[in-house]
């Protein structure tokens, strides 16, 4: 029996040439089907006022889903304070939270007005 070495899918001989057969391609039947979120374009102008703080927390099994919100709420002109807290313009567009409804989002982020704008610029102290 030989032994049989494998390289991104491919059956490759001992020298790392690949070996062109029939079956050298392994075919996974339980991939997951690629899914495509809607892309939303920004309503706010530059230099919209940013006093909205939008908080998260997307499990890692959504990971797709999370990536998207995040590219999302960069095309919003969102600053990222932490991983999971951004602030930014106000409000967010109603046909974006309908569609974080629909692909069950929209009870793992929360959103609170701020009463001064931020700038980036303010002391803890």
């Amino acid at each position: 029996m030989t032994k049989k070495f494998y390289y991104k899918g491919i059956r490759i001989n001992a020298l790392g040439l690949p070996v062109w057969t029939d079956k050298s391609r392994v075919k996974k039947n339980n991939r997951k089907r690629k899914f495509y979120h809607i892309a939303f374009s920004s309503p706010f102008h530059k230099n919209s006022p940013k006093n909205l703080i939008v908080m998260y927390d997307i499990v890692d099994v959504r990971k797709k889903e999370r990536d998207w919100f995040r590219r999302q709420l960069k095309k919003f002109d969102y600053i990222m304070i932490q991983r999971s807290v951004w602030v930014g313009p106000s409000p967010l567009p109603k046909e974006f939270v309908e569609y974080l409804r629909e692909i069950g989002l929209k009870g793992q982020l929360k959103t609170f007005k701020l009463a001064k704008t931020y700038t980036g610029k303010e002391s803890i102290i």
